[in-house]
């Protein structure tokens, strides 16, 4: 957590009004909320009394979600369809204010939708809503072109891979040659083989996706071989920076080209509940202050309070600034 009051005024007010662009997985995130009283007499599995669902955007809708929220203007490409759930989540996106520009709408396959069944603030199971990845690919050409025109009027770009289908190698490449020379461009990796995150501003893995992308199997119960990681990644992708997001353990950030695992930042959540979106708003409060011109430590540290605060939610949640204030000065006392 930023230790300096005036520090982190200072960001929340330089974040207002930056522009992000945000490429990636839409996803309708629904809730179904209940009791859990007795165990069903046909199988060994709890009855669910059903007493609200709620629905909000998920995956890279959700990023775009936070950078609204934190005072930021956000665009969002990504594949939505236009079935019952494809509607209903822009009418989501759009209430954030957020810009959808895609033109990736389509009604061959289903909006992406995760419904989780939560039962006494615990989550009891996920129903996932997809086809394979395969029918939610865009082209690159498509992409190309329907971000070219917002390309030249933001001042960072985040795609956030969920490996639904909309993030290859090829829609990387794309996105890179027509970007603004030195914008900043922050991904948020979901690895596996046949794909290049190469070139990028930031990565913010987490555990799982940074042992991944360095090629090193550990279990969650052994030590983090953190500067073999980092070594590793820097070598396969060259990002100018590296955060890695530990979970209860923090955060681990780098700048350095992976010389060392630089610096250690202890999380600041109180409770956890539920840590679904957590990285999105991580990569959303990251790069609305490193575009404002915050260090690598301070934008990390900004990133490390709203998922402190978004993580003591049920559900995809946004931080914003007076949320991030608040709980500050919570942390602090």
């Amino acid at each position: 957590m930023i230790n300096r009051p005036e520090a982190l005024e200072q960001i929340l007010s330089d974040i207002q009004g930056k522009r992000v662009l945000v490429i990636g997985d839409a996803v309708l995130d629904h809730y179904i909320w209940g009791d859990a009283t007795r165990i069903s007499q046909e199988a060994p599995v709890p009855v669910v009394r059903i007493a609200d669902e709620t629905f909000s955007a998920g995956g890279a809708a959700n990023v775009a979600a936070n950078i609204t929220a934190l005072g930021g203007e956000a665009k969002l490409f990504g594949w939505i369809g236009t079935d019952a759930n494809g509607k209903k989540l822009a009418e989501i996106i759009k209430s954030k204010g957020v810009e959808i520009i895609n033109t990736a709408l389509s009604n061959a396959h289903e909006t992406i939708t995760k419904t989780r069944v939560v039962c006494n603030r615990q989550q009891l199971c996920r129903l996932d809503r997809e086809p394979k990845p395969k029918f939610y690919e865009i082209s690159p050409e498509c992409i190309a072109n329907s971000i070219a025109p917002a390309m030249h009027d933001v001042d960072a770009i985040i795609i956030s891979d969920y490996a639904k289908g909309t993030i290859s190698t090829e829609s990387v490449r794309a996105i890179q040659t027509i970007a603004p020379d030195g914008i900043f461009m922050a991904m948020d990796p979901k690895p596996r083989s046949l794909i290049s995150y190469s070139g990028m501003s930031v990565m913010t893995p987490n555990r799982p996706e940074s042992l991944k992308l360095a090629g090193i199997e550990c279990d969650e119960t052994d030590t983090f071989p953190a500067e073999d990681v980092f070594r590793n990644i820097y070598e396969k992708f060259s990002p100018a920076h590296l955060v890695v997001t530990l979970g209860a353990g923090g955060m681990l950030i780098s700048g350095d080209g992976g010389l060392t695992t630089g610096e250690h930042i202890p999380t600041v959540a109180r409770e956890v509940f539920d840590v679904t979106g957590a990285g999105d708003t991580v990569i959303a409060a990251l790069t609305l202050a490193s575009v404002a011109g915050a260090s690598l430590e301070d934008a990390a540290r900004f990133a490390n309070t709203a998922a402190g605060f978004v993580v003591g939610k049920m559900g995809s949640a946004t931080a914003t600034p007076d949320d991030i204030r608040n709980y500050a000065t919570g942390c602090n006392k």
